[in-house]
């Protein structure tokens, strides 16, 4: 009897690792060898003792070198070797150079292994032993044409396998005489690599196969015993993926006619240690043929050691120790070894199943793994911070679930399959969860090729990874900034997140409540019936619209919502949706719009909803066909109670498909008249008293429930309201709803004029939020009515709890704060809407033109007067602002514009105005601007959408799937494509890498987090992340950040470029001044899209690209004929002022 003081495992990962488990178990001491290249692998550090092997050799030929591991034997004064799988496992000589050297080899004798590991020469004691065997030639030759003999005496088709060896290298199937020589050459090649021997032979292929094997262990005294059987049928490519003990579909008659097999071949040998039979089973006849022997241990032996309680390594060691099978089992004899339950056990890989399978390699960054009862994980380097290199095996870790029953243990596999979570490489997590739970996986029909044939079980959806995607978002922007607050005011390095006032009482009947009670004409003559002045809250979209250039984020709104629900019930509405809300949230602050009014519209459900509807330019800046407006409001009446319907224009022809579709929808319809000019100067006569009477009476009779009045740029003055309230309340019969904005400081004056002449509802803004080029004050106006006819009966304590929460939210967007301190006249002169005038502060400041306010203003009216004194509101506001910005930009004057020999590029926006695609102004255009802008094209002087085709909704939704790679398009998704095709497909594209950054608190998501900052996260219903920032690495020699993470209390490490280092290896060339052939770049921005290409011609005017900074898409044309000689862009390519784009030759 010997006893083992030190072993030396000749392998390395997973199986190294169990190895040494078990000795150390026994109080033995264990020794590790590795290659250079897999220094770091974890067996390495779980040995008492580690050596390095193979130096000058290569990665696997390392531990395929005899002398060298035996080297490492004699130098740590091991006593055993005990080879694993795999490598050397299986070689002969490797047992000879042991023995050689009086170190015991833990397996079987080197005659066994020639006997038996040879499959050709394992065939041939099968035959002795009286063991089926399938019909297969000898070992081949070289001579061609005797084997082309040999296959054609056993008949197509065959199989080839390698003689030593196993894993399925080495062996390919062969279907007819045409691919005899090649596949049997490439095999070889295949079978030396692995195995240092190339020896095969051909054996007959059943076609419907199940793959048993028999696990056997044999002791020094020719004992035997079978520790029953396992499927391995569920393979690829004759790669093994799924093994289970014992085989589910056998009878107990077949598993002991199976086992006895193996039994009776092995004895035939004394085999000595562990060793596998495996067996074919035809699935026809039920009749199993012998395969092979492997003496060695099996990837697969846990499934077993699971349902017999035989520790399979142990017990190796214990044999060759000389202790016989009575001891090494723990079982007297084989009628000990009884079945207990089932196991099954499968391979988690890098292997990428949607890339044919190619392993994936790199640093794992974060790994979470299953445990529980009844799981068993033999892993090897497997953990956060792992590298997995190219050279080795794609095995992270085998997963062994045991339970009663085979149902059961499926189930508990696919539960810690899904509780796994392996990031930074790709794995067959997904994959192997779709297999378990295919149905002729589950009724036992599987075969060998069941994956091969089952194209379906690759069909699955890519894990979402949300964690990693949002910090990775986290870590660019702690890097880099946000490109929207960089060199922009940031809030106090202490300020907490915005916390909402708690609620403590459910919510009461409110407006939303009447509507559904009792639909949209009793809200209207309610309206009417009431003493009270009724107010709308603009804080969640026009308020913040104005102020902050519409970038305030989902999160601190849905935040508020249940104290509005709960405490200010008596609001008539809330304004949270719609004009530039919509196109902001996707193309700024990467959220879905829809999903934020579902979530107000869940937080807030008795009062009702408002949004700003753009008539049919839908929440977009052109014309959409009537159905793409009809599908538009059908779906955002789902949340959407109050539609405040307007043209930018007031051309009322231009709002009736909008208005009969809200009708349709049964929600309230509230036709906007936009105000204007000065319905008390004369000579201002365009826009006077009789016209909005005029326009009012046209929209009542249209259907309207309520007339709303839509003062844009806050133009109306106390004295003109009076007249004009009483005037209209008068001549028509439905609610007026007034809208007006502070910029003037004179607002709140003209709110309580209205309301003395009789108005129902006035918009305005928590306190926090008003003012300036907002609404005016709504706690003042409450205020200012209360003990009066028409007090609100708000709670002005409610008003003032909830405005400080405003308050905190506020300080966290100083980034966007226009800058406008104080009341400005100059509204009168400009006229510009209070949304608007933030906005284009904005793009002034984008295109460096900040200092230049006072000229972009005074522009501003000059191109009014040249469009003919139109109404300024979005979109048509915004053609005037991006006509006044190209003509400051350019040093452009009036005059210049309309001087007919001076040739110009206008801005796509003011051409397309100039169309007749937004419409046509009261009087229409002056047509010498048309004419000039539009080049002698005639323009459309009908109603725009009337010349649109219907949009075919369900092609635009198969097409967009196609586009998002198969993704389930929704209505909401297919709405909000419709309106922004470009802005929505970036979104998606950035949500792809960056995830639900709308978790994020706001001061994160705009200027990312500091150093041992902690944040929460909720990214989902009760799924929460729980982030903190350890530490910013320096930028390595590439421009790479490292960023250190705890996500959940686990580290993880993000790498993100430093895009100023990367800019500055790369910069883009400039365009030299004064050279025609050079097409330099008038601003920064994006380019938006390339329309030419290398060696293409191009004649004057021609469209070359567009440009998009902030709102505005400006196009470049051609200024002479040419030939295009290099485009140094493309679309979407961040451009500076006069960076090169085009030359010609």
């Amino acid at each position: 009897m010997k006893t083992f003081k030190k072993i030396l495992i000749a392998n390395r990962g997973e199986i190294a690792i169990r190895i040494m488990r078990a000795a150390n178990e026994m109080g033995k001491k264990t020794v590790a060898v590795f290659a250079e290249e897999d220094k770091l692998g974890l067996h390495r550090f779980k040995a008492d003792e580690a050596y390095r092997i193979g130096e000058g050799l290569g990665p696997v030929a390392a531990y395929l070198s005899i002398d060298e591991i035996i080297r490492v034997a004699k130098l740590s004064g091991a006593d055993a070797i005990h080879p694993g799988y795999g490598l050397l496992s299986e070689n002969p000589n490797f047992v000879d150079a042991c023995e050689a050297t009086g170190i015991t080899f833990i397996g079987p004798k080197a005659k066994t292994m020639r006997a038996l590991g040879d499959k050709a020469s394992a065939r041939k004691v099968a035959i002795e032993a009286n063991v089926p065997v399938i019909p297969a030639t000898d070992v081949l030759g070289d001579d061609m044409s005797i084997i082309r003999k040999e296959a054609k005496k056993i008949g197509y088709p065959l199989m080839l396998k390698a003689s030593w060896g196993g894993g399925g290298r080495g062996m390919r199937p062969i279907n007819d005489e045409s691919e005899l020589e090649d596949k049997i050459l490439e095999g070889r090649r295949e079978a030396e690599a692995a195995f240092g021997n190339g020896e095969g032979y051909l054996e007959k292929m059943i076609t419907r196969a199940r793959h048993v094997e028999v696990q056997i262990l044999g002791d020094q005294n020719g004992d035997i015993y079978h520790l029953w059987e396992r499927d391995c049928s569920v393979q690829r490519r004759n790669q093994k993926v799924v093994e289970r003990a014992p085989a589910p579909y056998l009878s107990e008659a077949q598993r002991e006619e199976i086992c006895e097999l193996g039994r009776r071949i092995c004895q035939h040998v004394n085999y000595e240690c562990a060793g596998t039979v495996e067996f074919l089973m035809d699935m026809d006849s039920d009749k199993f043929y012998f395969i092979e022997v492997n003496p060695r241990v099996q990837v697969e032996h846990t499934v077993t050691e699971e349902v017999t309680g035989i520790d399979i390594v142990q017990a190796q060691i214990l044999i060759s120790e000389g202790y016989g099978l009575a001891e090494a089992t723990g079982k007297s004899s084989q009628e000990d070894i009884k079945l207990n339950g089932h196991a099954l056990q499968t391979r988690i890989t890098t292997e990428d199943p949607q890339n044919n399978f190619i392993p994936d390699y790199g640093r794992i960054t974060a790994f979470r793994e299953a445990t529980g009862m009844g799981i068993r994980l033999d892993g090897g380097t497997a953990y956060s911070g792992g590298v997995i290199t190219r050279y080795y095996d794609s095995l992270l870790v085998k997963v062994t679930a045991w339970a009663p029953t085979p149902q059961k243990a499926i189930s508990r596999m696919d539960r810690a399959l899904r509780e796994f979570r392996i990031r930074g490489v790709s794995t067959n997590i997904a994959f192997v969860e779709n297999l378990l739970k295919h149905p002729t996986f589950l009724n036992y029909e599987y075969t060998t090729k069941f994956i091969d044939t089952s194209t379906d079980l690759f069909e699955f959806t890519k894990r979402r990874d949300r964690g990693t995607k949002v910090l990775n978002y986290i870590a660019d922007i702690t890097v880099n900034g946000h490109p929207e607050t960089v060199n922009r005011p940031k809030p106090p390095s202490e300020l907490k997140s915005a916390r909402a006032p708690a609620v403590n009482s459910e919510p009461s009947y409110g407006t939303r409540n009447l509507l559904d009670d009792k639909g949209p004409k009793a809200v209207a003559n309610w309206m009417l019936e009431q003493n009270r002045l009724l107010l709308t809250d603009t804080t969640m979209r026009d308020g913040h619209q104005s102020l902050l250039a519409t970038r305030m984020r989902s999160l601190d709104m849905i935040n508020a919502a249940p104290f509005y629900s709960s405490k200010l019930p008596k609001l008539f509405s809330v304004e949270c949706w719609g004009g530039a809300t919509f196109d902001v949230a996707y193309r700024f602050l990467q959220e879905c719009p829809w999903q934020r009014l579902r979530d107000i519209r869940a937080a807030m459900p008795n009062i009702m909803t408002q949004m700003l509807l753009r008539a049919s330019n839908g929440v977009g800046y052109t014309n959409y066909p009537d159905n793409v407006v009809e599908a538009f409001v059908r779906e955002a009446a789902k949340g959407i109670d109050i539609f405040r319907v307007f043209d930018s224009l007031n051309w009322v022809e231009n709002m009736r498909v909008a208005m009969d579709a809200v009708l349709d929808s049964n929600k309230i319809c509230e036709a906007s008249i936009c105000y204007t000019g000065d319905i008390l100067n004369p000579e201002r006569a365009k826009y006077d008293l009789q016209y909005y009477v005029s326009m009012a009476k046209e929209l009542e009779a249209a259907g309207a429930h309520v007339l709303g009045l839509k003062d844009m740029a806050g133009l109306l003055k106390p004295a003109a309201a009076t007249t004009l309230i009483k005037t209209l309340k008068s001549e028509i019969g439905i609610p007026i709803h007034f809208h007006t904005h502070d910029t003037s400081g004179i607002a709140a004056s003209t709110i309580l004029a209205a309301s003395e002449a009789g108005v129902d509802a006035v918009d305005t803004a928590m306190d926090a939020f008003s003012g300036g080029t907002s609404q005016p004050c709504l706690g003042s106006i409450v205020e200012a009515l209360r003990h009066t006819d028409r007090d609100t009966e708000l709670d002005i304590d409610d008003v003032r709890q909830i405005n400080n929460y405003w308050e905190h939210v506020r300080d966290q967007y100083v980034a966007f704060e226009s800058g406008s301190s104080a009341p400005a006249s100059e509204v009168y002169l400009h006229e510009m809407p209070g949304g608007q005038f933030t906005n284009l502060k904005t793009q002034a400041r984008s295109l460096g033109l900040e200092e230049q306010w006072p000229e972009i203003a005074r522009t501003y009216a000059d191109v009014n007067q040249m469009f003919g004194d139109i109404v300024k509101v979005t979109p048509s506001s915004k053609v005037v602002g991006d006509m006044a910005l190209m003509m400051v930009s350019q040093g452009l004057s009036r005059e210049d514009v309309e001087n007919p020999n001076i040739d110009l590029s206008f801005p796509d926006s003011v051409v397309d105005m100039m169309r007749g695609n937004l419409g046509q102004p009261p009087g229409g255009f002056p047509k010498s601007i048309v004419r000039k802008i539009l080049k002698g094209e005639k323009p459309n002087l009908e109603r725009p959408g009337k010349h649109l085709e219907d949009v075919d909704l369900e092609q635009v939704r198969k097409q967009l799937s196609k586009n998002l790679e198969g993704m389930d398009v929704d209505d909401e998704d297919l709405n909000g494509y419709l309106m922004y095709p470009k802005v929505f497909l970036d979104y998606m594209e950035r949500h792809q890498i960056y995830g639900p950054v709308r978790a994020l608190p706001t001061k994160t998501f705009f200027y990312g987090m500091e150093p041992g900052e902690e944040i929460t996260a909720e990214i989902d219903p009760g799924k929460t992340l729980e982030i903190r920032l350890q530490a910013v690495g320096e930028t390595d020699e590439k421009g790479d950040v490292r960023v250190f993470f705890e996500l959940n209390g686990q580290p993880r490490i993000i790498r993100v470029p430093n895009r100023l280092i990367k800019s500055q290896t790369a910069s883009n060339p400039k365009a030299e001044e004064g050279n025609n052939a050079h097409v330099g770049a008038p601003m920064p921005g994006v380019v938006a899209g390339v329309t030419v290409s290398q060696g293409q011609s191009v004649n004057e005017g021609d469209l070359l690209l567009t440009i998009e900074a902030m709102k505005m898409e400006t196009g470049l044309h051609a200024e002479r004929d040419a030939v295009v000689k290099m485009v140094h862009v493309r679309a979407g390519s961040q451009i500076d002022a006069k960076d090169l784009l085009i030359e010609f030759e």
